[in-house]
């Protein structure tokens, strides 16, 4: 069967992207860094019927985030499809404007964001290229493309990440490989302001899968109400 690793994976999203692949045969490789909560998720996932595995690794520690995507092709085969969309949470994240912006706020967020997603990719695309298949996709938020003031940081390195993954997909045009970033621009599950506009993780985890299967060429999908 093929295989997805989901670097982030966690109770919407993660498990919404899990869920539509699995549904389709996939198998289903999930990291994060807390075992506890992966081994749920497979617990969940287990309950319809979608074969997943836990692979426990810190997205700022990449020599742990190779060997868990290593592992897990060990484990699987091969992965065919990558998501990579890890989540730092606000309540470890200082947010900060342009103005008040140091360099070290905009580092931790590099690390994170695109570090992390540098280091996930280099550890899959070798043997995709091998199989001339292969799908990488990277979640951001729509700050990556119309930045706001409030999460200047942040948003600072979302753009990094967006523009490193659309000159990837540049690079593998006629390689057999998509690379695509995945904006979100609206809350997932419940509205982070009032009035903001929200989506369901389902409804979501739907654009993956066709970024997978039937919008190869396409370099970018923004997901919006």
């Amino acid at each position: 069967m093929p295989t997805i690793a989901i670097v982030g994976a966690g109770p919407q999203l993660g498990l919404a992207i899990a869920r539509t692949f699995g549904t389709h045969g996939y198998d289903v490789a999930l990291i994060a860094r807390n075992r506890a909560k992966l081994e749920g998720l497979v617990g969940d996932l287990a309950t319809d019927g979608i074969t997943a595995a836990a692979f426990p690794a810190d997205v700022l520690d990449r020599d742990a985030l190779t060997q868990a995507l290593k592992d897990a092709a060990a484990r699987f085969g091969s992965i065919d499809v990558l998501e990579y969309s890890p989540v730092g949470g606000f309540d470890s994240t200082v947010l900060t404007t342009p103005i008040i912006t140091e360099p070290a706020h905009v580092q931790r967020e590099m690390e994170f964001q695109l570090y992390g997603a540098i280091a996930a990719t280099r550890a899959v695309l070798p043997a995709m290229r091998e199989a001339g298949a292969g799908t990488l996709l990277f979640t951001t938020g729509a700050g990556s493309i119309d930045p706001v003031p409030q999460v200047a940081n942040v948003n600072a390195a979302a753009a990094a990440l967006r523009n490193w993954v659309i000159n990837l997909h540049k690079e593998l045009d006629g390689t057999g490989i998509q690379a695509a970033p995945v904006g979100i621009d609206v809350s997932i599950g419940t509205p982070a302001v009032p009035g903001f506009p929200t989506a369901q993780p389902e409804e979501i985890s739907r654009v993956y899968f066709e970024l997978h299967t039937t919008k190869r060429d396409q370099a970018e999908l923004v997901f919006s109400r």
